[in-house]
């Protein structure tokens, strides 16, 4: 069983800053992609970035210069960085992975979740 868990939600004034954090852990084998999913009241669930192990990156447009997604992948864990906030970005944010886990003496594939942090922005 692989576990995420996430930290650094909050409420921050438009145009301000916040810093997520995940961490993944339990029976790794390996991770491939990491990334945050965000999902805002009465809206699909959309990706705003990830990043693989060969440190490519994606991020959606509406994020694009603004927030920007690291990864430590001996630590396992993956931060997103978020400035110039604007009150379209409140949601709750997930931390996602994408990986292979030990599961009765072989490996399996397997897609992750964390349980997910509010981020508010509101003046």
């Amino acid at each position: 069983q692989v576990q995420l868990v996430e930290s650094g939600g909050g409420l921050v004034q438009p145009g301000g800053s916040l810093r997520l954090s995940c961490v993944a852990s339990g029976s790794i084998f390996s991770i491939d992609r990491m990334g945050w999913y965000r999902q805002a009241p009465g809206k699909q669930r959309e990706l705003v970035a990830d990043v693989t192990t060969g440190a490519f990156t994606n991020y959606v447009d509406s994020v694009k210069g603004r927030f920007t997604i690291f990864r430590d992948t001996i630590k396992n864990t993956v931060d997103l960085q978020m400035n110039k906030l604007k009150p379209e970005d409140t949601a709750v944010y997930y931390c996602n992975a994408d990986g292979m886990e030990e599961f009765e003496g072989g490996l399996r594939s397997n897609v992750y979740w964390g349980q997910g942090t509010q981020v508010t922005v509101s003046s």
